[in-house]
């Protein structure tokens, strides 16, 4: 049977769980709320970088992404910035919607699934 591994656990949740191969990351958001779509996609996206990085994982291993904006209207910013960090030949399958996030000043938040090892 194989064994779960958490990664920076929480009271509420945990950032990462990798389990049979596959790392399953909380849904990841920006550091300052108040920075425009394209710096908080930024920033939310290298914490990924180094989510992937502590549970043995990459951006070209990822498998699928979410993505929940909390205006739509910031679909064109977002993907500027989801363009120049993902690698080509390597976009995962991915989703985007219009969502009300738990905080009101994240304009984004990212959940990604990746392939381990």
């Amino acid at each position: 049977m194989s064994t779960i591994q958490r990664i920076n656990v929480g009271k509420r949740l945990s950032d990462v769980a990798v389990y049979n191969g596959v790392a399953y990351l909380a849904g990841q958001v920006p550091d300052d709320g108040k920075a425009d779509i394209g710096e908080q996609t930024r920033q939310v996206l290298a914490t990924i970088d180094r989510l992937l990085a502590e549970a043995g994982s990459d951006k070209t291993r990822i498998l699928m992404a979410q993505i929940f904006l909390a205006d739509i209207q910031d679909f064109a910013g977002m993907n500027a910035a989801w363009e120049a960090w993902v690698p080509a030949g390597n976009t995962p399958p991915r989703a985007t919607v219009e969502a009300l996030l738990a905080n009101p000043d994240y304009k984004v938040e990212i959940v990604v699934t990746a392939a381990v090892g």
